[in-house]
């Protein structure tokens, strides 16, 4: 069924589908409509869900850890200093294997306080061990959260994922959704059966304290684990399709870059603004194109290859930083080719932070700056003036 919807209700109503039995979250802009639709869901018995009301991110991350501890299906959502927060519980919840789905409708970190839209929040903690997609509009992140329960409680996997979707941008945004039935959620994803749960017949112990003996492998076994979710990604994302007729999510996304001279890669809203540059730039005879990437942990080096090897010149455009290096992405995309004899001039500009306005003149300054010199990292719309009030 076709609605229109905005973007926060389309995901509570994607989380309502997926039968969770406990959630748990703290308000903060601008997750809010999101949990506060589930809550109302809930109340009216649309939902069958414990919805657990705590007095921050951490107690909630905390709440979703020991519900998925108990064997329960669990959600939770939040954003930039909540994640922060909640940092503590999100590294416990990957160590201890629990298939906990979160939304971060990301956004800016303070200080200076700011809640409009960024990706430093989600970029924060994606050594955690949690899977990490990003979503490009409204449909993709209503997809991706049906899928994430599946990629999280597949026996094979068993790791926490993280749905990060454009605060405000997409958050708050209208747009037409296609809402899947009750019955096609049901047929891709089944109940929900623990491999391992807290259970007085058979008690176990999770979160030990693990000596240098034993430490070092519970990290690589995530590690390797890692490398099965870039297996069972491209999987999940053909079984959707199957059921459903849209083929959301996956690694990545390639845009017109099979002919492509210069290739912006990018993750997350802009990638629209991007595509709308690249068919414009097509019409004048430019051969442009977008590397989308859509899982961010694990970062997908084969298909970053395979996708980049044959072009010349490329542009890491992303809203984060990494102070006193080079940005956190552009570092990623440079490392694929760093052993490879063939690589491609890979050069990096920060923009969109703190959500300021992304244009299609933004991204053609980009292509306009792409030359056979490498460039380490610039800024694109700053504003030398403010700079010299020295803020």
């Amino acid at each position: 069924m076709r609605e229109l919807l905005e973007g926060s209700r389309a995901v509570a109503e994607a989380v309502r589908l997926c039968k969770p039995g406990v959630i748990s979250a703290y308000p903060i802009t601008p997750q809010t409509h999101i949990v506060e639709d589930l809550a109302q869901m809930a109340a009216n018995g649309e939902l069958n869900a414990e919805c657990v009301n705590v007095e921050s991110e951490h107690s909630a991350a905390s709440v979703v850890l020991g519900a998925s501890a108990a064997g329960v299906r669990s959600f939770t959502a939040t954003s930039s200093q909540g994640l922060l927060l909640m940092a503590e519980v999100v590294f416990c919840i990957a160590g201890m294997r629990f298939p906990v789905v979160m939304t971060c409708a990301n956004r800016a970190i303070s200080a200076p306080l700011n809640i409009w839209n960024d990706h430093q929040d989600a970029i924060t903690v994606r050594d955690s061990g949690w899977i990490q997609v990003h979503a490009e509009n409204v449909q993709e992140a209503l997809d991706l959260h049906i899928q994430a329960f599946r990629i999280a409680e597949s026996p094979k996997i068993m790791l926490p994922v993280i749905v990060n979707m454009d605060g405000f941008i997409l958050t708050h945004g209208l747009e037409i959704v296609d809402m899947p039935s009750q019955e096609k959620v049901d047929s891709f994803l089944p109940a929900y059966k623990p491999l391992y749960s807290l259970d007085v017949n058979n008690p176990l112990s999770f979160g030990l304290v693990a000596d240098p003996d034993y430490y070092t492998e519970t990290r690589f076994a995530i590690k390797e684990t890692h490398k099965d979710v870039l297996d069972l990604i491209p999987l999940v994302k053909e079984e959707f399709a199957k059921i459903f007729g849209r083929g959301s999510g996956g690694l990545v996304e390639e845009y017109k870059t099979k002919d492509a001279e210069k290739v912006i890669v990018a993750m997350g809203s802009v990638c629209g603004t991007i595509k709308d540059v690249i068919d414009e730039m097509r019409e004048k005879g430019k051969k442009a194109g977008l590397l989308r990437i859509i899982t961010y942990r694990p970062f997908p080096i084969n298909a970053i290859y395979r996708a980049l090897r044959n072009v010349s010149r490329v542009a890491v455009v992303e809203k984060a930083v990494s102070l006193g290096s080079y940005g956190p992405l552009l570092a990623e995309v440079r490392s694929v080719f760093s052993s490879k004899k063939k690589a491609p001039v890979v050069s990096g500009f920060v923009m969109g932070l703190g959500g300021r306005d992304i244009t299609r003149d933004s991204i053609k300054e980009v292509f306009k700056r792409l030359t056979a010199k490498e460039i380490s990292e610039e800024y694109i719309d700053l504003k030398p003036e403010l700079l010299e009030e020295k803020i």
